[in-house]
C-alpha cells in the first residue's frame, strides 16, 4: 500500500468512525441541543480535523498541511454562510426545535454524498482540461461580485424558490410536520410533511453552495485528498456549528463581504496562475492564501461585532 492509499484509508476510517460517534452519541431523536453540547461537539469536530491536519503534515509535508488548513478555513467560513440560509428555511417552514438535530443530520448525510460526487467530477475535469481552471476562476470572481453587492431585498425565500415549487407540483405535500415524521397518510394516501421538504431543501441548497466552494478549494490546492477532506470535515461539523452560532449569527453582518474578498482573491489567482507561478513560489502562494483567508474572514467577523450595521441593541452583543 503506497502513501496515497494509506492517507485515503486513514481518512475513510476517521470519517466512518466520526459518523458512528455522531449517530451513536450526538444524534438523539426529539432532543434540543444545548449551547454547551453544541460547543463540545464543535470542539470534537475541529479536533478531528486538526488531528488529520497533523497526520497529513507528517505524511505529505508542511505545504500540504497548510493547504488543508487554508481549505478547511475556507469551507468553515462558507459553512457559516450556509447557516444563515438554514435558519431562514427552518423559520419559513416552522420547524420545531426538537426536530432540528435529526433534520440537519439527514441533510448533512445527503450533502456528504453529493459533495463526494461533485468533488470527483470537479477534480477529474481540472486534471483533464486545464482551461476549466479559468472557468472556475471567472466564476469565483463573478460570485464574489454578486455576494458583495447583494442586498437584504435579495434574501432567500425558500417557499418562493423554484425547487420548492417543483416539489409542490409533483408531490402531495402537507403543511405540518406530521408529529416528526417525513411521510404520513391523509385520507388513506401518503403525503410528504414539511420536515421532508426541509431535508430535501437542505440537500439542494448545499449543492448550490458546493458550486461555490469546490472551485474555491481547488483554487487553494490541486491535491485531491486536501479537497475531499477539507470539504467533508467542514460539512461534518456543520450541524454543531449551527447550534453554536444560530443565536449569534445575526451579528455577522459583514461576513458575506469578507467571504466575497476571499473568493475574488482565489478566483483572480486561478485566472492569473501562469504568471503568478513565474513570480511567486508555490510555498509562498500557499502562505499568502492562508493569510488572506484568515485576515478577511477574521476581520469581517470582528468588524461585524464591533460595528453594528443594523443597530443591534447593546445587550445582545
Amino acid at each position: 500500500m503506497d502513501k496515497t492509499q494509506v492517507i485515503y484509508s486513514v481518512f475513510g476510517m476517521v470519517m466512518l468512525l466520526s459518523l458512528i460517534i455522531d449517530l451513536g452519541f450526538f444524534s438523539q431523536k426529539n432532543h434540543v441541543v444545548s449551547l454547551r453540547s453544541a460547543a463540545l461537539q464543535t470542539v470534537f469536530w475541529v479536533s478531528i480535523a486538526m488531528g488529520f491536519l497533523v497526520f497529513i503534515g507528517i505524511e505529505e509535508g508542511g505545504q500540504t498541511a497548510i493547504e488543508f488548513f487554508s481549505a478547511y478555513l475556507m469551507e468553515w467560513s462558507l459553512s457559516i454562510d450556509n447557516i444563515f440560509v438554514f435558519i431562514i428555511i427552518f423559520s419559513a417552514f416552522k420547524v420545531k426545535e426538537i426536530h432540528y438535530g435529526r433534520v440537519l443530520l439527514i441533510g448533512i448525510l445527503m450533502a456528504i454524498v453529493l459533495r463526494i460526487v461533485f468533488i470527483t467530477i470537479g477534480v477529474s475535469l481540472v486534471n483533464e482540461f486545464q482551461w476549466v481552471l479559468y472557468f472556475f476562476g471567472t466564476f469565483l470572481v463573478y460570485t464574489a461580485y454578486k455576494m458583495y453587492t447583494a442586498t437584504e431585498d435579495e434574501e432567500f425565500k425558500p417557499e418562493e424558490s423554484k425547487f420548492y415549487k417543483l416539489l409542490k407540483k409533483y408531490l402531495p405535500l402537507t403543511h405540518h410536520d406530521g408529529g416528526g415524521k417525513f411521510i404520513i397518510k391523509e385520507n388513506g394516501k401518503p403525503v410528504y410533511t414539511t420536515l421532508f421538504i426541509v431535508v430535501v431543501l437542505l440537500g439542494a441548497i448545499d449543492v448550490l453552495f458546493a458550486i461555490d466552494s469546490l472551485p474555491a478549494v481547488i483554487g487553494i490546492s490541486r491535491n485531491s485528498i486536501v479537497v475531499y477532506s477539507s470539504n467533508i470535515f467542514a460539512v461534518l461539523g456543520l450541524r454543531s456549528l449551527f447550534f453554536l452560532l444560530r443565536t449569534a449569527i445575526s451579528q455577522f453582518d459583514y461576513l458575506q463581504q469578507g467571504i466575497s474578498f476571499v473568493l475574488f482573491f482565489i478566483g483572480f489567482k486561478m485566472i492569473a496562475e501562469h504568471w503568478i507561478n513565474q513570480i511567486i513560489s508555490k510555498n509562498n502562494q500557499v502562505l499568502i492564501s492562508l493569510t488572506v483567508i484568515v485576515t478577511c474572514i477574521g476581520g469581517s467577523i470582528w468588524y461585524s461585532i464591533y460595528h453594528k450595521k443594523k443597530g443591534t441593541p447593546e445587550d445582545i452583543i
